[in-house]
């Protein structure tokens, strides 16, 4: 994709995979339909690769098979367009931030399970499987120009790092007072993202539930997997997990989405009312300009940094 690939030092950080399958059963947040899903282990420099039993089709975890972004990621076949895998965000941000480089995530259905709505089970699930390294080097893309999207008031952008890893900072701005304004920031590391992300859930607002069950989205969506708020009340029993869950999801949800990347990025991330359609929009203008990354391997010492 670039013409500047650094070659593998012998001491190079390694791939890393499941040590072993795991399984889960659950329902689908939009489609409603009830998932099992099995996560594998995949062979190194594989990549996350979805594969849905029903319909005998893989679908590589990459910004290019994204379809649709609108309320979640959703991604399909060249081959089979129609065969698609929704809100694979979640799954995807848990894998990155545990490091797993490499595995196979089968499902009998359209949609990833949305479990509690936060991708704290996910991790549960990673650490019950287990993590294997692999012999072959890790690599990673690092930015070395910024790459901007904007959208009215909205923007997303990513700007170089010398620092190892993603440095991350995000603000939101809705107008149910519950919400409000919130910002929050972090440099992604796995311990900082269990502490401080993977239990952020998704949200709504108790007036678009309605549109959006009539589009035939939500259709799985309950006070057990979403948080949602009307006005300044939050209707969920047990309330939030903490006061600022939504902008925390919020970032949860680009972690994954920029796991689409296929590699782990070395970058500083900034966002403004950011969605999944322009963390999506970035990917595809950063791989669309090759001058503004470097794909190579990071030194051994700066991976234990990280």
């Amino acid at each position: 994709m670039d013409g500047s690939i650094q070659l593998p030092a012998s001491d190079a950080p390694r791939q890393r995979t499941l040590r072993n399958p795991i399984s889960c059963l659950g329902i689908g947040l939009h489609s409603g339909v009830r998932v099992g899903m099995e996560l594998a282990p995949g062979a190194a420099d594989s990549g996350i690769v979805f594969y849905r039993r029903d319909a005998g089709i893989e679908i590589p975890a990459r910004f290019d098979r994204v379809v649709d972004g609108r309320l979640a990621t959703q991604i399909a076949a060249f081959e089979a367009p129609d065969v698609r895998v929704g809100t694979v965000e979640h799954l995807m941000a848990a894998l990155a931030a545990l490091g797993i480089d490499n595995a196979r995530i089968s499902l009998d259905g359209p949609e990833v399970p949305v479990l509690d709505g936060s991708a704290a089970q996910f991790v549960f699930l990673i650490d019950c499987a287990g993590i294997a390294v692999q012999e072959a080097p890790r690599r990673e893309l690092a930015v070395r120009r910024r790459i901007r999207v904007d959208e009215g008031d909205a923007f997303v952008e990513l700007l170089p790092d010398q620092r190892p890893g993603l440095a991350m900072e995000l603000s939101i701005c809705f107008a149910a007072p519950a919400i409000g304004r919130q910002a929050f920031a972090l440099r992604l590391t796995e311990a900082a993202f269990r502490r401080e992300l993977a239990s952020a859930r998704t949200f709504t607002t108790a007036d678009t539930i309605a549109g959006l069950r009539a589009e035939g989205l939500a259709q799985g969506g309950t006070l057990e997997n979403a948080i949602v708020v009307e006005n300044e009340r939050v209707l969920n029993p047990a309330g939030l997990r903490m006061p600022d869950e939504f902008v925390r999801h919020k970032l949860l949800d680009a972690v994954g989405d920029l796991a689409l990347a296929g590699l782990p990025i070395r970058a500083r991330f900034r966002a403004h009312r950011s969605g999944h359609a322009l963390n999506h929009r970035l990917l595809e203008r950063l791989f669309a300009s090759p001058e503004a990354f470097r794909i190579s391997v990071p030194l051994a010492a700066e991976a234990l940094a990280a």
